[in-house]
């Protein structure tokens, strides 16, 4: 206690002015330690809204506004297309697709059987059936 009254005037202003100086060393370390991100951990991406979604939230928010203030405006009608436009669009898209790969797919013909050769085989089923249900019996 007897050292820190025999301190002069001069060394006192010099100890207070390092003290000073320490403290703002010790705030500036702690802000680059806070503002930096810890090692091996990435920052969170900002999530950004595509243009057409912040128009139908935009439209979205001026209906109701419209809607409160009872000035409604009429929006336009939707254009749709026929389903037959639409079937034409498509063989027009697949056309020329087989062309660009030149491979025009025609579909596999489908076989058919003709009624004879159904009645046939269902006569000769009827047959079998008819031999198996025989030997059961017997």
């Amino acid at each position: 206690m007897k050292e820190i009254l025999s301190i002069s005037s001069a060394q006192l202003k010099r100890i207070v002015a390092m003290k000073e100086q320490i403290e703002k060393l010790q705030s500036q370390l702690q802000a680059a330690v806070t503002d930096s991100a810890p090692a091996g951990k990435a920052a969170p991406k900002k999530r950004t809204m595509s243009l057409a979604a912040r128009r139908k939230i935009a439209a979205a928010a001026r209906a109701r506004w419209a809607k409160v203030k009872g000035t409604a405006k009429a929006a336009p009608k939707k254009r749709t297309m026929s389903l037959a436009a639409r079937r034409k669009i498509s063989a027009a898209a697949k056309a020329r697709w087989a062309k660009i790969k030149g491979t025009a797919k025609a579909a596999p013909k489908k076989r058919t059987m003709s009624m004879a050769a159904r009645r046939k085989i269902a006569a000769a089923a009827r047959a079998r059936w008819a031999r198996v249900r025989a030997e059961k019996k017997a």
